[in-house]
């Protein structure tokens, strides 16, 4: 485990990681700072949500009102990425909240992410290592200066590696039913 990684999110600070999908930006879900200091990096509106990771579905059920059956089951079964946007968020920073009153979670399935969820023991933030409205990077050489310079550590891990997927987001709407928002 990445003990550099920990102590800098521990501390409300912004580190550059990959994930189980492609290279992020990430801090402590609960930290409306550290979440201020991504959408300054990102030079993005806080209108637009931020995804959050967690390492398990007890995890996810200590920050979602309620997780019904169809999605443990979608989760259970899911072979690639899937964020789900659920209903009635809790316990987490405002500012990653969506107007609606929503927030996007996905159950990371990475080693690295997994490990660094547990030892922080809070769900983290994960969002494209980009300039909003900017290309997202395929892999840690795409990123540009600008984001490397405004992150607080690197996560020397997979730099080699290139990832092309994103995941796939399903909407849980007001109603129970579930909505397809990328696939």
């Amino acid at each position: 485990m990445n003990s550099i990684a920990v102590k800098n999110i521990k501390q409300g600070k912004v580190v550059l990681y990959p994930t189980d999908t492609i290279w992020g930006l990430g801090c402590d879900a609960t930290n409306e700072k550290a979440i201020d200091k991504i959408f300054k990096i990102k030079q993005r509106s806080e209108s637009k949500s931020l995804i959050i990771l967690v390492d398990s579905i007890d995890m996810l059920k200590n920050y979602v009102e309620s997780v019904p059956e169809a999605v443990l089951d979608i989760l259970k079964h899911a072979t690639r990425p899937t964020t789900i946007v659920y209903p009635y968020p809790k316990g987490l920073a405002k500012n990653v909240i969506a107007n609606d009153n929503t927030v996007a979670i996905r159950i990371v399935k990475h080693n690295f992410c997994e490990g660094l969820i547990k030892e922080i023991g809070k769900p983290i933030v994960s969002t494209s290592a980009n300039i909003s409205g900017k290309p997202t990077p395929k892999s840690f050489a795409e990123i540009s200066q600008a984001i490397l310079d405004s992150v607080d550590y690197v996560v020397a891990l997979q730099q080699d590696s290139n990832s092309e997927k994103s995941s796939r987001i399903l909407k849980i709407n007001k109603d129970g039913s579930i909505e397809v928002i990328r696939d």
